[in-house]
């Protein structure tokens, strides 16, 4: 009797546990459980402790209210001009109506996947190649807009679609590389070019501005060349003309008469033998005639040449540095200057009359001589 009444207690007490389990429901965070009655829907337990009427009601669902990332393996899609490339993407979207989810599809993320698939088709089968491989936003917001619209009785909404990579056939790699590649070599010749046409350009320019600088400096070094020869001339000029004038004046100051051009003759005679290369030295034959005119400064005068000249012998200051008037020579100096006269006169007389040693003439003109020693 005892045995069965404590084994009546323990079959009570699992089935109050039983039942008691089958009561308490305790929902995660962020999740959602269906509650169903005889196979149908009954109601959605909310995160937390929830009761329900046991062995009639069953938790038949815990729908994740999280977003959730799926990626789905690449995809082969022929582009508008006939080209297959494969494409992978990544979609996030979230459950909003935890029943739509349970009971409008049967496998949410299946059907999003394929609907991913079929849109994508649609869309890059519209582009050509180029176009898919630079319009990844465009390709983006129309898989979004499509996703979004399409699953919302799903009770799920699309948050964001994006593209993971296009993968062109190996062929079409190798040829784009190309075409980059002569595009790089074009743009790089290009710039080269115009690199070598401004170089030779600001050549040009700065030979030019050299050109013109250095034909201004020939120009203004000539300009100043010439007016320096010519500054020049005119200094020569006036200084040999000052000196012409101080000569002239100088002469017409002094009062030449013949004795002393005659003295001023017979200096110079001495100089005709002078040098060491000087052996012979011929003496014309009308030296005597000449000599006789000399002599005839002492008897009578030379025309247009007076023998004497009155008045007292003045030089006229001239120029600048011009000296001071000198007086008149003394007669005692003019009776010695013509003593001198006389004697050297009659050295040359002498020296061209030798007498019976003078030698025979070659010709009727000249008489020849010995050195100037001899003389």
């Amino acid at each position: 009797m005892g045995i069965t009444v404590l084994v009546l207690l323990v079959l009570i007490a699992l089935f109050a546990v039983a039942v008691l389990a089958k009561t308490v429901k305790i929902v995660p965070q962020a999740r959602a459980g269906i509650v169903e009655r005889f196979g149908k829907y009954k109601s959605t337990l909310p995160a937390g402790l929830n009761l329900i009427v046991p062995f009639i009601d069953k938790t038949r669902y815990l729908i994740d209210l999280r977003e959730r990332v799926v990626s789905f393996p690449p995809q082969p899609v022929i582009t508008e001009d006939n080209l297959t490339v494969s494409i992978d993407t990544v979609i996030y979207f979230r459950v909003t109506d935890p029943v739509a989810a349970t009971y409008e599809i049967g496998d949410y993320i299946q059907a999003v996947e394929q609907l991913t698939m079929t849109t994508l088709r649609n869309i890059v089968g519209g582009m050509t190649l180029e176009d898919t491989l630079t319009s990844r936003d465009s390709i983006n917001g129309g898989l979004r807009g499509v996703l979004d619209e399409a699953t919302g009785k799903w009770g799920i909404r699309v948050g964001r679609v994006e593209i993971k990579g296009i993968d062109p056939p190996p062929s079409i790699k190798d040829s784009m590389e190309k075409q980059m590649r002569a595009d790089r070599d074009k743009r790089a010749a290009i710039l080269t070019a115009e690199g070598q046409r401004q170089s030779a350009i600001l050549s040009a320019e700065g030979n030019k501005q050299a050109a013109i600088l250095s034909a201004e400096g020939d120009r203004e070094s000539a300009i100043l060349r010439a007016q320096a020869d010519r500054e020049s001339s005119i200094l020569r000029a006036q200084g040999e003309g000052q000196a012409i004038q101080t000569v002239f004046q100088a002469i017409h100051d002094g009062r030449p008469d013949q004795s002393l051009l005659a003295y001023q003759y017979l200096q110079m005679m001495p100089k005709i033998a002078e040098g060491d290369a000087n052996k012979v030295w011929i003496v014309p034959s009308e030296i005597t005639k000449a000599l006789e005119g000399l002599g005839s400064t002492f008897g009578g005068s030379a025309a247009g040449i007076p023998a004497e000249v009155d008045g007292p012998r003045v030089r006229v200051p001239t120029g600048d540095d011009a000296l001071s008037a000198t007086e008149s020579h003394s007669d005692a100096s003019l009776s010695e200057a013509r003593a001198d006269v006389r004697a050297a006169i009659a050295e040359a007389e002498s020296a061209a009359n030798p007498g019976s040693s003078r030698p025979a003439t070659d010709g009727p003109g000249d008489t020849e001589t010995g050195a100037p020693g001899s003389a």
